[in-house]
């Protein structure tokens, strides 16, 4: 609780300039009396025709009866006065030619069809020449522009505002002694009361030492207040401040700066100062340099003091890198890139803010130039891949492609009659640098521009009997390498690989039959089996131990193989609506050359493309004649219900090896998700491990999230997120979010528990909402379940 009370009164004292973040007008009013009506809501969503509005200039005028004198005209009894972009109402009113200035009092009503604004008050006075004009005891409603954005709440409610009296200078309103809101009416949540507001509609609002009050209580002093009521406003200002608590690094305060360069680019600071860990910056800029080009770069470090924990201090200091950027060149070309650099595993276990972020042990860096055309399409990437082994400084492996060209040609028909031919290719060129982990024993790294060529020709064809259909392919590989491997050890010896390819699919005619039985699913069912062969032959892979390895082309391997398919697929028609409930695939390979050509070594992990293509678990600890029977299955039985089980059966070893099994589902406002990951690897048995796991280690978690509600839905909403190791037996990370959402704001408590890798820590977040201006407080957008 004091780090909740600490963390808003450093948002209130705070002088606050709404920056990017802010989105459509908004502030605060003190709520009028009980007695005191409150005035229509008008409905800006309706737009009001008006086929018979009066000339720029002129003026249309409607009442009981009417007196003249001078010029001056005395109108009484249901006055209504009609400009070109106005409406005025009032019991009485005076209008005088000479100065073109209307009087007007009792029960006055102004409505501006050009600004979206209806204001009501006790008399006014207006200049049709001058549009400047005065309204006492007013009170009325302005339009705001709704931008929504993920982790923002919005609602379509205009802004209410009132005051002693305003004045109207051509497109700009001064509100004195008044207050403004976006909640419903005469009881809001809450208000901003200023002695004087100065606004612009759809441009931006100011005022100094106003006083923000929550349900009539006054908790913020404003000496400075600036929003933007812009669609897309662009202001340099200071962030919300927050502060907190964490149970690993200490208590937490943090600040920032958004600085609005220019039109096309702006920049943001975050600082957090952890009293047990250092200081933490975040750097982002934007970028539009062009009207079809974008980037965003983010630099995230951390000066880590470390912590001491049973005498021992851990420190992971480190920063990252990440950003993605992408540009039209003209004429066909576009660039595109995605930045993503990590100084040390460790700092991203520490330091992440997500626990999917924290445990993906691999960044990814690319930039890419792409030419389409015709059937043709050319790539030149520089690229650069690192996998994390352990939180070990040195205990990665580092791949890069500096640079590379690729040129490749979709399928042409050649030649069409009897027996019809398909041409393709795929043409590769780069020069790549590979470093294993430099902690292992057998640690080996090849030259800094090493060169790989690549060339695969193809021919397709097709033959069709009714249903039946065979469809034969062939492919040349041909391969170069600058060097090669020779027992861990990297020789300058030019390796060439001539490797064809012999590829026949046969596909069978799909078995169908027709349920006419009405059932929840639908009011038929269709049930249809679709049976594959698919044969592959690839022999001239003579070195595959001594290829280096760079991306899947390096995986090519002998092999002498049948992959048999079988696909089930269930179909439900309601009315004239038919949909794919049920998809349930199963695959099995039948490999006549065990060892592959010798690429397969007993007692160790082998990762080869007839693997990769079959499966995303490893299988390959030797020679093998069958691979596991792998099974597919997608379900949707309805809308909002989605339900997918991936799993690996093994006959060599008669059971699961590995299981991926995932549902959602949204259905109302209660949704709720389950996944679940299990892998038994080969040298498990029962629950007893005989040897280290050659294929991938033993994996058991949970993964399971579920709520009640959403982002703007008025009242109580509520959502739970874990991920829990049966193996270890304790659950790595968890989150419980409740919300209560106002018609025009909103609060929200989290706990979050994090315990993997180097993180052991347990944080409580607080967020206080306002409808379209903004979130204050230590829970991040990001950070939210919903």
């Amino acid at each position: 609780m004091r780090c909740c009370i600490f963390s808003l009164l450093l948002f209130g004292f705070a002088q606050i300039a709404l920056p990017q973040i802010s989105s459509a007008p908004g502030e605060p009013p003190s709520p009028p009396p009980e007695n005191e009506a409150t005035v229509e809501l008008p409905d800006f969503n309706i737009k009001i025709p008006r086929p018979n509005a009066p000339l720029i200039g002129d003026y249309d005028i409607t009442d009981d009866f009417q007196e003249s004198e001078g010029g001056v005209y005395h109108l009484h009894g249901h006055v209504v006065i009609e400009l070109h972009n106005a409406t005025f109402k009032a019991d009485e009113a005076e209008y005088d030619e000479n100065t073109k200035t209307f009087k007007a009092h009792g029960n006055v009503y102004y409505r501006n069809y050009d600004e979206n604004e209806v204001i009501y008050c006790d008399r006014a006075e207006y200049n049709t020449d001058t549009e400047r004009g005065t309204f006492h005891q007013v009170k009325g409603y302005s339009k705001m522009k709704v931008v929504a954005r993920p982790g923002m709440l919005t609602t379509q409610q205009p802004f209410y505002f009132e005051g002693a009296y305003a004045d109207k200078i051509e497109d700009k309103y001064l509100l004195h002694d008044g207050i403004i809101t976006d909640c419903h009416v005469p009881h809001p949540w809450w208000v901003l009361h200023s002695k004087l507001f100065d606004i612009i509609p759809e441009d931006r609002a100011i005022t100094h030492n106003a006083v923000f009050r929550l349900r009539g209580m006054p908790l913020f002093l404003f000496p400075y207040f600036y929003k933007a009521l812009k669609k897309e406003p662009r202001k340099s200002g200071f962030l919300s401040p927050e502060a907190g608590h964490s149970s690993q690094f200490g208590y937490f305060v943090g600040a920032g700066y958004f600085w609005a360069i220019n039109r096309s680019y702006d920049l943001t600071y975050l600082g957090t100062e952890y009293t047990s860990r250092g200081l933490a910056s975040h750097v982002e800029i934007r970028g539009k340099p062009t009207l079809k080009s974008d980037f965003d770069l983010i630099v995230y470090g951390v000066d880590d003091h470390g912590s001491t924990v049973n005498g021992v201090t851990q420190k992971a200091p480190g920063y990252s890198i990440t950003g993605t950027g992408k540009a039209d060149l003209g004429h066909g070309w576009t660039v595109r890139g995605n930045l993503d650099y990590l100084s040390s595993y460790a700092f991203r276990q520490t330091f992440s803010g997500s626990f999917g972020e924290a445990i993906y042990s691999t960044t990814n860096s690319v930039a890419v130039l792409t030419k389409r055309f015709d059937y043709y399409t050319f790539n030149s990437d520089i690229s650069r891949n690192e996998n994390f082994l352990s939180i070990t400084p040195g205990d990665s492996v580092t791949i890069r492609e500096s640079p590379g060209f690729d040129f490749s040609g979709r399928d042409q028909q050649i030649l069409s009659g009897a027996l019809p031919l398909w041409f393709s290719f795929d043409t590769s060129f780069g020069l790549f640098h590979r470093v294993e982990s430099t902690v292992q024993p057998d640690f080996y790294q090849t030259s800094q521009f090493m060169p790989r060529g690549n060339l695969e020709p193809s021919l397709t064809s097709a033959f069709h009997w009714g249903s039946f259909s065979i469809i034969p392919g062939v492919t040349m590989h041909e391969t170069l390498y600058g060097q090669s491997l020779v027992n861990t050890t990297v020789e300058n010896t030019i390796l060439n690989r001539a490797a064809p390819e012999a590829k026949v699919d046969f596909v069978f005619p799909p078995i169908e039959r027709v349920f006419n039985r009405k059932t929840f699913l639908g009011d038929k069912l269709k049930h249809v089996i679709e049976p594959r062969i698919t044969y592959d032959y690839v022999t001239g892979v003579n070195d595959f131990l001594g290829t280096l390895r760079f991306d899947p082309t390096d995986l090519l391997a002998d092999t002498n193989q049948v992959e048999f398919g079988l696909t089930n697929r269930i179909y439900a028609k309601k009315g004239d609506t038919v949909t794919e409930i049920l998809t349930w695939e199963l695959f099995y390979e039948r490999y006549f050359n065990p060892t592959f050509g010798g690429a397969v070594v007993a007692g160790q992990r082998n990762v080869l493309q007839p693997e990769i293509d079959l499966t995303g678990f490893s299988f390959l600890d030797g020679p093998r004649n069958y691979s596991p029977i792998v099974s597919v299955m997608r379900m949707t039985p309805r809308n909002g219900v989605n339900i997918r089980w991936q799993a690996d059966y093994d006959p060599l070893y008669h059971r699961f090896t590995s299981s991926m099994f995932s549902t959602d589902f949204r259905i109302g406002h209660y949704f709720a998700s389950v996944a679940s990951n299990v892998s038994r690897p080969n040298t498990e048995i029962g629950p007893i491990t005989i040897a280290p796991p050659l294929i991938q280690p033993p994996a058991n978690q949970l993964i399971g999230q579920g709520g009640y509600g959403d982002p703007n839905r008025k009242g109580w909403n509520m959502a739970v997120s874990t991920v829990y190791d049966f193996r270890l037996g304790y659950q790595l990370f968890a989150i419980a979010q409740v919300t209560y959402n106002t018609d025009c704001c909103g609060f929200s408590f989290e706990y979050r528990r994090n315990d993997y890798g180097t993180l052991n820590d347990t944080q409580y977040r607080v967020a206080f909402s306002i409808a379209n201006i903004g979130t204050f407080g230590n829970l991040k957008k990001q950070e939210r379940i919903f």
